[in-house]
């Protein structure tokens, strides 16, 4: 799921656009602060008034403005750049004549689906149900009926929980694979000045926004409720897959990076401007949905808001990350550790933390030490050390 070299003509680095055959660090980085942020949402979730699988004691609306900013646009982040990735390791197969690409992508996605959902996960459905009074304490009884695909609960097991992304992902990469050469041909027939000229003046920021405006007022409004469960979640494939299918369209696309470089100083005062006019908005919920003119500004709006913050990111990290350092080299293995790892630690430590009564930022902090703490910790010394276990977390075996 990393950037690496591809094949096609380099940008033009005057213009302020990294090269395109050269390995894309800004979006290594920009990896993995998406999954960063997610760990941190997550985080976050325990503590909101929002359901969730666990609540803290000063569970509350706080935190709520912020997590609201941070919730349109941080998994098509992910999607969007898990498609550029996609995009760069398949040309780097190409050019090693690699055999059995698909099948080596396949298990490296479906087999941490499946561990992750079978031993990870399980403690976060233990201690869900266990908080609304569905079992009496003891998981090892508990994960017998979870293994056993028992459904008298309010909630189906087994299940992927966060694990959810990793399954989109599966179907999305299997999907795209046997068409990408003519996804690669519409990409070499979209890298053109024509392109280039619909793009520039700032108009980056706002374009390919549009597509998902559109999705709000159509497949948003059909299929309203985002489920992460595969078979009905048709609104939130349309705005996911679409994410994912442009960061493979465009990845190499030179005329599109050099727009996005040219708005790295509007892109975060158009992404601040929009921030704070649906703060206020959101801040002023059941007015709005009382006036038919500000609810559609609105939801126009935030698709256009989650796009711009996107389009800033890129812009910014070509311009301040776009190198090398040992701790990305690291962190880019890593991070999808990590990320596995992190939602059932959260839980576990969550609800253990909750019996020292702690104020709320001593706890909150616990909390951040031990799940970040804790991922390192299992990946440094029990993950990356044990060569059977590395393909579990989705960590390439060791040459």
């Amino acid at each position: 799921m990393t950037p690496a070299t591809g094949n096609t003509a380099t940008g033009n680095p005057l213009n302020g656009a990294p090269k395109i055959d050269a390995r894309r660090y800004d979006l290594d980085w920009l990896r993995v602060i998406a999954f960063g942020l997610l760990i941190f949402y997550h985080i976050g979730m325990y503590y909101v008034s929002w359901g969730w699988h666990v609540k803290s004691p000063h569970a509350g609306p706080f935190a709520e403005p912020l997590m609201i900013l941070l919730n349109p646009w941080r998994l098509p982040l992910l999607f969007l750049i898990s498609g550029v990735a996609l995009k760069f390791a398949v040309d780097k197969a190409h050019d090693k004549a690699q055999a059995g690409f698909t099948q080596k992508r396949f298990f490296r996605l479906f087999i941490p689906l499946i561990a992750g959902s079978f031993l990870i996960v399980p403690p976060q459905s233990y201690f869900e149900l266990l908080a609304n009074g569905e079992i009496t304490p003891g998981f090892f009884a508990f994960y017998q009926k979870y293994i056993s695909a028992d459904q008298s609960f309010s909630i189906i097991l087994p299940t992927w929980n966060h694990l959810w992304y990793v399954a989109y992902m599966l179907v999305y990469t299997m999907l795209v694979l046997p068409l990408m050469p003519l996804i690669g041909r519409w990409a070499t027939a979209m890298d053109t000045p024509g392109f280039e000229r619909l793009m520039t003046g700032g108009r980056v920021l706002f374009i390919p926004g549009l597509l998902f405006v559109l999705y709000r007022f159509t497949t948003d409004s059909w299929f309203p409720d985002e489920t992460h469960a595969l078979v009905d979640d048709w609104g939130a494939h349309a705005r996911y897959f679409s994410y994912f299918l442009i960061g493979i369209l465009l990845a190499k696309n030179s005329a599109f990076w050099r727009a996005v470089a040219n708005a790295r100083r509007a892109g975060p005062v158009v992404a601040i401007s929009l921030a704070l006019v649906l703060s206020l908005m959101w801040a002023n919920r059941d007015w709005v949905i009382d006036q038919p003119l500000f609810l559609t500004a609105a939801q126009t709006l935030r698709p256009l808001y989650a796009w711009v913050v996107i389009a800033a990111l890129l812009a910014l990290a070509q311009q301040h990350l776009n190198h090398k350092s040992p701790l990305l080299a690291y962190l880019t293995t890593a991070i999808f550790a990590f990320y596995i790892l992190h939602q059932t630690i959260i839980v576990v430590a969550g609800v253990w933390l909750s019996s020292f009564n702690l104020p709320v930022a001593v706890e909150f902090l616990a909390l951040v030490v031990i799940t970040f703490g804790g991922c390192y910790i299992l990946y440094e010394f029990v993950i990356r050390r044990i060569g059977f276990l590395r393909p579990l977390f989705g960590v390439p075996r060791k040459n």
